[in-house]
């Protein structure tokens, strides 16, 4: 087995440890034991591999992470890392030591890992797709994700980052510029991450097909939408939802081109719906949902697709499911309740409650004159009985 290339040992029943003398496999370039029961830690032998370019760990029961990092930067050739449902509850370790020179694809998802984005991902400078989603990270988005050059997909989703979402995100030049694509793992391999689906509904299995996406749903990021982000005219997926960002929608994010999905539901954003974003000719899936908005949606484009729940939670009107006219009237409504006519209903209410604590005292005595004798009678005869 000196000449294997390429070994897939994924989704079978294998338990125990990881077996430390794979790295005997020298030319092995390709390596998955994902989906497994394999438990313990990395092996110290996995730094021997050096022809290894892909290797997928996902869904086991690994622990020590900060162990297996040290191992596997030792593996030059590692372009694509899969840890995802490992190292549950561990810190995601802050060694700056940790280097990965051509390293593209990290994922470390559903780990449940804490801690803050540690300073040796600035260490991979060759990073093309990251995902952390699905862990208890804290803290805020660093600036410095900006600064990679070939970085399209950033899976932040499911933390508990806080802070504004730096707005050198809108710098990064894959997603303005630049040329999207992943020569690692060859055609031949498939991609071991999770089921992914782009705003079409089209699945994504290998790593090279992933749309260029800012996921950063179900945070605490707060602060407004920079009107920057338009400058990302290869971004395919911009997912917002679930945060506390505030402030306008900038009209700007209508230069985002390719754009296919828009999701910023559950924020606190305020003002109107652009009508500029009409002119997003491949946006599929959009949503606005419960935030502060009104006024009237925009009728032309995509936006006659998209159903009411896009929309729903706000002050907003259109021709298709609430009239403009309707909404307006009913905002009149609320306004007429001018001062002078609150003051005249607290005379009214001033004015009844004298008569209620009346009539109430008065009842009472009556009905204690009235029933005093009765009541003894009624109880002597049943008691007779």
């Amino acid at each position: 087995m000196i000449n294997l290339n390429s070994l897939d040992l994924a989704t079978n029943m294998f338990i125990g440890p990881v077996p430390h003398n794979l790295p005997s496999c020298r030319q092995l370039k390709y390596l998955s034991l994902a989906r497994n029961n394999f438990i313990g830690q990395v092996p110290e032998s996995f730094k021997e591999f050096h022809s290894l370019s892909y290797l997928s760990f996902s869904n086991s029961s690994l622990h020590n992470l900060s162990s297996a990092l040290q191992v596997l930067q030792q593996c030059k050739n590692l372009t694509t890392l899969v840890l995802t449902l490992n190292f549950r509850h561990e810190t995601l370790p802050d060694d700056p030591n940790l280097v990965f020179e051509n390293l593209k694809v990290l994922v470390i998802a559903n780990c449940r890992l804490q801690g803050s984005i540690p300073q040796w991902l600035r260490n991979v400078p060759a990073l093309q797709l990251l995902d952390l989603s699905w862990n208890h990270l804290s803290g805020t988005i660093p600036p410095w994700f900006g600064g990679y050059r070939y970085l399209f997909y950033l899976d932040l989703s499911n933390n508990s980052f806080i802070g504004e979402i730096p707005k050198s995100l809108t710098e990064l030049q894959s997603l303005i510029n630049g040329n999207i694509s992943l020569e690692e793992p060859s055609p031949d391999f498939p991609f071991f991450l999770k089921r992914n689906e782009s705003a079409r509904g089209l699945q994504y299995n290998q790593v090279w097909s992933f749309p260029p996406t800012l996921e950063l749903s179900h945070n605490f990021l707060s602060g407004p939408i920079w009107p920057e982000f338009g400058n990302l005219r290869n971004l395919h997926v911009l997912d917002l939802k679930f945060n506390k960002l505030s402030g306008p929608i900038p009209g700007n994010l209508s230069r985002m081109t390719s754009l296919e999905k828009l999701d910023l539901s559950y924020n606190n954003l305020s003002g109107t719906v652009p009508s500029s974003l009409e002119s997003l000719s491949f946006l599929s899936s959009f949503s606005v949902a419960y935030n502060q908005l009104y006024g009237k949606i925009p009728s032309g484009g995509q936006f006659q697709t998209f159903p009411s729940s896009s929309f729903e939670g706000n002050k907003l009107c259109s021709d298709h499911w609430i009239s403009c006219q309707e909404g307006n009237n009913s905002d009149e409504d609320d306004q007429k309740e001018s001062p002078k006519s609150s003051g005249m209903n607290k005379y009214f209410v001033q004015g009844m409650v004298p008569g209620i604590i009346f009539g109430t005292v008065s009842s009472v005595l009556f009905i204690n004159l009235y029933f005093k004798d009765l009541i003894p009678k009624f109880l002597s005869k049943w008691q007779n009985r």
